[in-house]
C-alpha cells in the first residue's frame, strides 16, 4: 500500500473533501511534495488535532 498520496487520494480514503486536505497540511504544516502527502503523517496530524480539540 502506498504511503504517499495525492490530496484525492487521502479526502477518498478518509472521506473528507480535498481542500479540507490541503488546508490542515498548510495550516499544521504537513508538508505537500510534488503534489503528494505523506499519508501516515497527515492522519497522525488529523488525530493530534483531533485531541487538542477534544482537550479544550
Amino acid at each position: 500500500m502506498a504511503n504517499h498520496l495525492t490530496p484525492e487520494e487521502i479526502a477518498k480514503e478518509l472521506g473528507i473533501d480535498r481542500d479540507e486536505v490541503i488546508r490542515v497540511c498548510m495550516q499544521e504544516g504537513v508538508p505537500i511534495y510534488h503534489g503528494k502527502i505523506d499519508k501516515y503523517l497527515f492522519q497522525a496530524q488529523l488525530e493530534a488535532l483531533g485531541a487538542s480539540a477534544s482537550g479544550r
